[in-house]
Parts: C-alpha cells; sequence; structure tokens
C-alpha cells in the first residue's frame, strides 16, 4: 500500500480552492488598513482602530463572522454617516459659511452640503461592497462565528 493517497478534485472543490480575493474587497481593506493605522499613529480611537485591524485579519482569513462583522460595520458607518447633518446641527453654535478643507498643498472651501454629500456617496460604496455576491463567495461556506479558528 503506498504512502499517498490520491486526492480527487472535483471542477467545484478546484474552483473554490483557487478562488483569490475579490478586488474590490482588497481596495477596502486597503483603506481600513490606511485609516486604522493613521488612527493608532495619531493616538485617535485606539481600540476603534484594533478593532478595525482585527476584522481586516478575520476577512483575509476568510472567516463567516468578518462578513458579518464588515456587513455590520457598513451599515452602521451609513447611519452614523447620513444622521450626521442632524447631529452636527446646533444653532447656537452654527457657523455661517463654507468649511476649509486642506489635502496636502491643495486647499479649497466648500460647503458643508458636498463634504456631506461625498460622505455619503463612500459609505455606500463600502456598503455595495460588503453586500456583492462575489465578495460573499470569498467567505468559508460553514456558519463559524469563531474568528480564531
Amino acid at each position: 500500500m503506498s504512502e499517498q493517497e490520491p486526492t480527487l478534485t472535483t471542477p467545484k472543490a478546484s474552483a473554490m480552492m483557487n478562488q483569490r480575493l475579490p478586488k474590490r474587497l482588497i481596495a477596502l481593506l486597503i483603506v481600513y488598513t490606511a485609516a486604522s493605522i493613521s488612527g493608532l499613529v495619531a493616538k485617535q480611537g485606539v481600540l476603534f482602530c484594533l478593532l478595525t485591524l482585527f476584522m481586516v485579519i478575520a476577512i483575509i482569513g476568510r472567516q463567516k463572522a468578518a462578513l458579518i462583522m464588515l456587513r455590520g460595520y457598513t451599515l452602521v458607518q451609513l447611519g452614523l454617516i447620513s444622521m450626521l447633518p442632524v447631529i452636527m446641527y446646533d444653532p447656537d453654535n452654527l457657523i455661517v459659511g463654507p468649511t476649509t478643507v486642506y489635502l496636502g498643498e491643495w486647499q479649497s472651501k466648500l460647503p458643508d452640503y458636498v463634504i456631506f454629500i461625498a460622505l455619503i456617496i463612500l459609505s455606500l460604496l463600502q456598503v455595495w461592497v460588503a453586500f456583492d455576491k462575489k465578495v460573499k463567495a470569498w467567505f468559508k461556506p460553514k456558519l463559524n462565528l469563531n474568528i480564531m479558528s
């Protein structure tokens, strides 16, 4: 009897083994990683940044719990950003006029509604990525809520 066992691969099994991380998910993970590292460097929201980095690691590990966390994360973020104009509205401390935006050497004055619209569009893009069928196919099919296995 030989010690090597023949491996039987079906087309479906080989397709799952060759499956690659979707490019849109890679882009989202890069954004999350960059934002978390910049938050850690600036020492702002350290616990939130660490939890986001753990979520990124779990996504790379194809954990089903990471898919649930990613979807919840994007929906909560969309909800909070959508409510941002209401949250920030304070008639006693209302600054009239455009907000100055600095991006490196570039400086511009933008009205608040433009900034809110840009944030909401970015959040909608994140939700689109999180609920995409290719992103869902990346994760393991069995339901395992243990993010460390």
